[in-house]
């Protein structure tokens, strides 16, 4: 089905679940006067819907592959509906007419419906796929050779080769069973394939399966070799060489069993100097307290922000879709918390990079004016309230850099979560050096308190109301605190010698 019927299917069920709320609120005594009192209130639920569906991307997930995360998705998507069908409507007519605790049923119920959906078409596809399966196990004929597996290890890895196989070798690839690492997995199910027993036992669950005239040809293991004890590492290998069974690790042929590297992100920019924070102050600022008030700040004040600026990101996103065109979100990865990577949401603020002769436009070319002002105002950034949500970003903190922008010899600058505005951004701007800019983040993690978050949050009003301004004081106390902590390493930069 085109996503524009999996929109218009998604919206449909939304209204259907807030019929059946208004239902199950008035007991199903429902009269013309009650149906007309809501039809406000509905009618803001389907606009919101229609458009916060569009925007969030819901429907692009396959139905049949929807899991957990997709499910979380919907959730919060639904709620954002909601409350914004609220607020809307309160703005029109005070909610006259809504019962307080209609909108909570209403979110359960839409929950419901939306997850329902997607739930029972995977079990149907699951359900032809098993019959798919058993059809062709009976057509196999005796030319064509058997394999029978052993799977080691519980885990979506494990779950997802399984359904693999189910779609596309059957008949050709038997499953005997599951090997576990704990016993109260016993006798469980995988993907309907039974857990046998744990690893340490597979010489008695290969015995057992002979008697049953079950020869096992393969033992795949659904987890990484450094994931698995020293007993477990050895019990595979000896087996592999006691038994004519082959041992194939699932990581080898899909290329994850590469050792990390130290960082995903290195510059090919060269820098004569580097930040090392000591390893005595590298643990205490790990062990600091005020990181775990920082995240409950954090998500409070995101959730709120949200709340209330719910109705005024719907407006924005009308706004670029109408000027800049869809989709009305971009996003980029950033190296974040430890260089972990992660995905920055924005507002679009630029049209396509190409007109439709194929000529390719210039960056000046493809700003708007609206995204011009977009950007003064930092009304693209409000997205990244999302990121704070889930943890990938805090409010305050440095500023995610582009993976080629963040050079190796300021990663001390990833010891702390990235923010929507930080100390670089308040006393510096867009316009010093980047040496300058690593030196205001570095220092900003080693000195982090609450009131210099609070201090921050102050400096980021008028710096987006008037404009940015270079406070210097600030970045030469910054350098001298470095240099005096043996955090500055290397070389300095002329720029940065003038200011020491």
């Amino acid at each position: 089905m085109p996503r524009l019927g999996l929109l218009i299917l998604d919206v449909s069920l939304v209204g259907v679940g807030s019929l059946l709320a208004l239902a199950l609120r008035e007991n199903f005594d429902l009269t013309r006067d009650r149906l007309l009192e809501f039809v406000p209130y509905f009618t803001a639920t389907l606009v919101i819907a229609f458009l916060v569906f569009a925007i969030g991307g819901i429907t692009r997930a396959i139905w049949r592959f929807s899991s957990q995360s997709e499910y979380l998705k919907i959730t919060a998507t639904l709620t954002l509906v909601i409350i914004g069908a609220v607020l809307m409507t309160f703005a029109y007519n005070r909610l006259d007419g809504v019962a307080r605790s209609l909108p909570l049923i209403q979110c359960l119920v839409c929950v419901a419906l939306l997850i329902g959906a997607r739930v029972l078409h995977k079990i149907a596809h699951d359900g032809r796929q098993i019959r798919k399966a058993s059809a062709g196990f009976l057509r196999h004929t005796d030319a064509e050779p058997v394999s029978t597996l052993l799977v080691v290890g519980i885990s979506r890895l494990a779950e997802t080769y399984l359904q693999a196989i189910t779609e596309l070798a059957p008949g050709r690839i038997v499953i005997a069973g599951v090997v576990g690492r704990t016993d109260r997995h016993i006798g469980r199910l995988v993907a309907t394939h039974p857990v046998l027993g744990e690893l340490r036992d597979i010489d008695d669950i290969l015995n057992d399966l002979e008697v049953h005239g079950i020869t096992i040809d393969k033992i795949v293991v659904a987890t990484s070799f450094d994931a698995l004890t020293a007993v477990d590492r050895a019990t595979l290998l000896t087996l592999e060489r006691s038994r004519n069974i082959t041992v194939q690790f699932l990581a080898e042929p899909l290329g994850l069993d590469l050792k990390p590297q130290a960082t995903p992100y290195r510059s090919n920019r060269p820098s004569e100097l580097s930040f090392e924070i000591p390893p005595l102050e590298l643990l205490k600022i790990s062990k600091r307290r005020y990181w775990k008030l920082k995240r409950a700040i954090d998500a409070t004040v995101a959730s709120a922000a949200l709340v209330i600026f719910a109705p005024f990101m719907v407006i924005v996103a009308l706004v670029v879709a109408a000027t800049v065109g869809f989709p009305v979100i971009f996003w980029q990865q950033r190296p974040g918390l430890g260089g972990t990577p992660f995905r920055l949401y924005k507002f679009r603020t630029m049209k396509a990079a190409h007109t439709f002769d194929g000529r390719r436009l210039s960056d000046e070319e493809r700003l708007s004016s609206i995204g011009t002002l977009m950007r003064r105002l930092r009304l693209d950034e409000w997205p990244q309230l999302f990121n704070i949500m889930r943890g990938d970003m805090s409010i305050i903190g440095p500023r995610p850099l582009l993976p080629c922008d963040q050079s190796e010899a300021y990663r001390a600058r990833l010891l702390v979560r990235p923010g929507l505005t930080g100390w670089a951004q308040v006393v510096g701007g867009r316009t010093i050096s980047p040496e300058d800019k690593a030196a205001l983040d570095v220092w900003y993690v080693r000195n982090a308190s609450l009131r210099l978050d609070l201090e921050i949050a102050a400096r980021t009003i008028p710096m987006v109301l008037f404009g940015e301004r270079i406070c210097i004081p600030a970045i030469e106390r910054a350098w001298r605190d470095l240099s005096a902590g043996g955090v500055l390493k290397g070389k300095l930069a002329y720029k940065t010698e003038n200011v020491l």
